[in-house]
């Protein structure tokens, strides 16, 4: 070969190699994640927020460098839910993290073309946010918190324990969709068990001590509280009241038992913002959230405290310990 033809060559192949090269050295796109949480920014909300990154990070994702986390804690206040979910959507981020049925309600009505990915929210096709577990056919799909049939197993969980018990107050919030379904079972249920069940709707820590004060003056009672932002929030106060009044109670999670709470039957909250960041990790690779299945819970966790067991004068049977995923003593 000729040098100038060498010469040639050599600078073509370098002109058409330059190109490729600054678009190796270019930055990789920054994605937009918002996170909407109706709970709050307290130790336990962390925590599930820290889970979601974290395994984005196994991902891939990494916040500064590949995504950027734009986050609102709500604390259960209805107003600011609807405030930060504009907030959010004017971001045109590309997906967002619904925390709770309250933070997704205005989401929804927010935006019907940015993906969403929901926790913390039960019986979804039943509360009309999703066509179908199977296939949501919108924006919209995620992980469940329970079934509504859930309602049932809390009520046989409590007479086990307290075999006495004969009214029941129910602490939900009935702006909440997901509320009904579960209701409606432990309405059906109860008289199976000898049971008659009233119910409060709550918003704020007063209505919550106001419905606990009127329903302790009755004898051999109980409570079971219903996952909401209202309940979570106020979780220590109604510990605190249960403990108070010498109330049995049962609860949707388990920190709500590692706050001196008798006993929980729930799913383990960890496990679903795993599953969310999984979602995501799709979704930002193009997958379409209405082709995404709703992931229903695989694990329910019985956590049981001994010592407010003993408080209540309650003997907690030894199957029932043998059954229990944690015993707190």
């Amino acid at each position: 070969m000729k040098r100038r033809e060498f010469i040639t060559l050599l600078g073509g192949a370098a002109a058409s190699g330059w190109p490729l090269a600054a678009r190796a050295q270019q930055p990789e796109r920054v994605r937009r994640i918002g996170v909407l949480s109706g709970l709050a920014d307290d130790t336990e909300g962390r925590f599930r927020v820290t889970t979601f990154q974290q395994k984005l990070r196994e991902l891939g994702w990494t916040e500064g460098h590949n995504i950027h986390i734009e986050r609102r804690w709500a604390a259960g206040d209805v107003d600011r839910m609807h405030t930060y979910a504009a907030e959010l959507v004017a971001m045109k981020p590309d997906a967002i993290l619904a925390i709770t049925t309250a933070a997704l309600v205005p989401l929804r009505k927010a935006t019907s073309s940015i993906p969403i990915v929901f926790v913390n929210v039960g019986d979804p096709a039943e509360s009309g946010f999703v066509e179908s577990l199977a296939r949501p056919g919108g924006n919209i799909t995620g992980i469940t918190t329970f079934v509504s049939s859930i309602g049932g197993k809390w009520l046989e969980l409590l007479k086990e324990v307290a075999p006495r018990v004969v009214r029941v107050l129910v602490i939900l919030n009935r702006d909440n969709p997901t509320a009904h379904g579960v209701l409606r079972i432990i309405e059906a249920s109860a008289p199976s068990f000898g049971i008659k069940v009233t119910q409060v709707s709550v918003h704020t820590a007063n209505e919550i001590e106001i419905g606990i004060e009127n329903f302790a003056r009755q004898p051999d009672i109980a409570l079971l509280v219903l996952p909401d932002p209202a309940t979570v929030v106020n979780r220590e106060r109604i510990v605190a009241l249960a403990a108070q009044h010498r109330i049995p109670a049962v609860y949707p999670f388990g920190y709500f038992v590692d706050s001196g709470g008798l006993m929980s039957y729930g799913t383990v909250p960890a496990d679903q913002y795993r599953q969310a960041a999984l979602y995501v990790d799709r979704i930002l690779k193009g997958a379409n959230p209405a082709e995404l299945p709703v992931q229903q819970p695989a694990k329910f966790e019985l956590v049981v405290n001994l010592k407010t067991a003993k408080a209540l004068g309650l003997t907690i049977p030894e199957s029932f310990l043998l059954r229990a995923d944690k015993v707190i003593e």
